[in-house]
């Protein structure tokens, strides 16, 4: 013969007590928030290269600012690009596009960093910004690097603009 005991689910204490009657009465209550994971990214500005020597690599830092309310203040980088898959290509009507790299710095002021990879999450990076948008010092807590190689440059047609977006999706960690 099988028996089935109760199961009893464990629930949080209440904490709360309620006031007595008389002239004054006191109670309390206990109060629990939280909030979910949260990240945010500012300060990215449009890059524009213009007049580059094709004979040398056009680099172009910015200083940004990525939030993290986790326990870490940690964070992933997905970087997508406006090309095929997410590749990152500017291109220019029929011509053939070019491409160009991205890199990720967790500290601003960096013209070097972490090559991302199109379409795919980074490692983790660690954010020093205390309020979103870094509202209170430090204004900047990180550094987008764009960079076109040579070869790139060398396979463009002058006097032609090519263009693409560089879409930056922040995940907390």
């Amino acid at each position: 013969m099988c028996s089935v005991a109760p199961v009893l689910l464990a629930s949080p204490a209440l904490a709360s007590t309620q006031g007595t009657l008389g002239a004054t009465s006191t109670g309390s209550v206990q109060i629990t928030v939280s909030v979910p994971s949260r990240v945010q990214i500012t300060g990215l500005t449009d890059i524009t290269l213009a007049n580059v020597d094709p004979g040398a690599e056009a680099r172009k830092p910015q200083d940004t600012c990525v939030w993290s309310n986790t326990a870490t203040k940690g964070y992933t980088i997905t970087a997508t690009g406006s090309g095929t898959g997410g590749a990152f290509t500017l291109a220019s009507g029929a011509l053939t596009p070019v491409t160009y790299a991205v890199a990720w710095s967790q500290q601003s002021g960096q013209t070097t960093g972490t090559a991302l990879v199109p379409a795919t999450a980074s490692a983790g990076f660690v954010s020093t910004a205390v309020l979103p948008g870094c509202a209170t010092a430090p204004t900047t807590t990180s550094s987008l690097v764009v960079s076109i190689a040579p070869a790139q440059l060398q396979a463009m047609a002058s006097l032609t603009s090519y263009t693409g977006t560089l879409t930056l999706l922040v995940n907390p960690l």
